[in-house]
């Protein structure tokens, strides 16, 4: 393993017994536990779980390296977000992003294999919510490189030794020579993975102006970059911080930004959550009508079709089915109303065409006294009943009176 992880602070606060989501810290070379303890504080103070990852040299110039250390993150995660799914969010600082976070964001977008089924991925991706970039993203050439070997944050010491500083030089210079092309292929791969995370939620980073280790320019410009993709960043910089000493130096306000995202990516979550479980409801509700409105479906598509099969002529005479049934069953059949020609026999095959019908399905339409009006000059007409003054059953009385019931 090219690389280290762990469970840091486990917060008891939050919703059903837990923490609100888990903050993965994705730490500088050469860092130790007691390095990030202050950081894994803060974040348990505002009720998420922390995990920790420490990469190794090895993974900024070797990728299968950095992925191989991922794949080990990702399975850890998902144990736990399989047992409660929750939001995550990236907090990659100095060299962390390059080590190992870009290979994350690879793995679990399919842009690279790794050694997991897609949908632990896709769990992963679905909790990610949330990005941080303290002293980060780095560009990583080779002359940068030399620099952060030998830089004081990395070594523990105010100076490096002049034959550790001889040898770091001159072995960038032979990785040059031999791996150049290669070098700036995963250089591009690395940019365009930052910049393809761009929709995941809120991004935060935090920098100095002054930083020699990550030069303000280059984090400035990958910020504009990211708010051209209409991105939700926020870049905070200081004048007077060192390589990933902001916290340190600017404890309150380092506090307040975090603190805001975390609640950013807290919110972009629960939406997510929400819209997922509509579209859900939906899927799962057209899966499971109930009988009464496919009945209803499948009375109307039958009845289409028997009108279009019918010949269709202005004296052909049906009756729409309607209510009466109801008033012949209160009295007894009188000369003055209108009368079909054959009894209907309906078979009833759901609650709501008995409500909103009195019928489901009609058996027999010959007997149906209606006047279809053909399209005249272009225009639609409209279905009546024969009721016709000359028509002997025509009684207009009956049916001034039976509009107003």
């Amino acid at each position: 393993m090219w690389g280290r992880y762990y469970w840091g602070e486990r917060s008891d606060h939050g919703g059903d017994g837990g923490s609100i989501g888990i903050v993965v810290l994705f730490a500088w070379l050469s860092s130790k536990e007691r390095n990030v303890k202050p950081y894994l504080n803060l974040f348990s103070s505002l009720q998420w779980n922390s995990f920790v990852c420490h990469s190794e040299f090895a993974t900024l110039f070797f990728p299968e390296k950095a992925a191989s250390l991922a794949d080990g993150v990702i399975k850890e995660l998902v144990k736990e977000l399989k047992r409660r799914p929750m939001p995550v969010v990236f907090a990659s600082f100095s060299g962390g992003p390059k080590g190992c976070t870009y290979k994350v964001l690879q793995l679990i977008n399919g842009r690279c294999k790794g050694q997991l089924n897609p949908d632990e991925y896709q769990l992963v991706r679905n909790c990610l919510c949330g990005l941080i970039f303290d002293s980060s993203p780095v560009d990583f050439n080779s002359d940068l490189g030399t620099k952060f070997v030998l830089h004081p944050t990395v070594l523990k010491i105010s100076r490096p030794p002049r034959v550790l500083s001889w040898m770091a030089r001159a072995l960038a210079s032979g990785l040059d020579a031999l791996f150049i092309k290669k070098f700036e292929e995963q250089r591009a791969d690395f940019w365009q993975t930052l910049h393809a995370s761009a929709n995941v939620g809120p991004i935060l980073i935090l920098c100095s102006e002054d930083d020699d280790l990550a030069p303000y320019s280059v984090i400035s410009d990958f910020a504009k970059h990211l708010e051209e993709l209409s991105a939700d960043v926020r870049l905070t910089s200081w004048n007077n911080s060192p390589h990933v000493g902001h916290y340190k130096y600017h404890p309150d306000e380092y506090r307040s930004c975090v603190s805001d995202l975390l609640q950013k990516a807290a919110i972009v979550y629960s939406s997510r959550r929400e819209l997922n479980g509509q579209s859900a409801g939906l899927v799962e509700s057209s899966n499971s009508l109930p009988n009464s409105i496919l009945n209803l479906h499948r009375t109307a598509s039958t009845f289409n079709e028997r009108l279009k099969r019918s010949p269709i002529h202005p004296a052909d005479q049906y009756t729409l089915p309607s209510s009466m049934e109801y008033e012949e069953n209160q009295e007894e059949t009188k000369p003055g109303l209108l009368q079909t020609e054959s009894a209907l026999n309906f078979k009833l095959s759901g609650v709501l065409g008995q409500i909103l019908f009195d019928v489901s399905d009609p058996q027999d339409v010959e007997g149906w006294d209606l006047n279809l009006h053909l399209p005249i000059n272009g225009r639609n007409s409209h279905v009546f009943p024969n009721l016709h003054p000359n028509n002997p059953g025509f009684n207009p009385m009956k049916y001034i009176r039976r509009s107003r019931l």
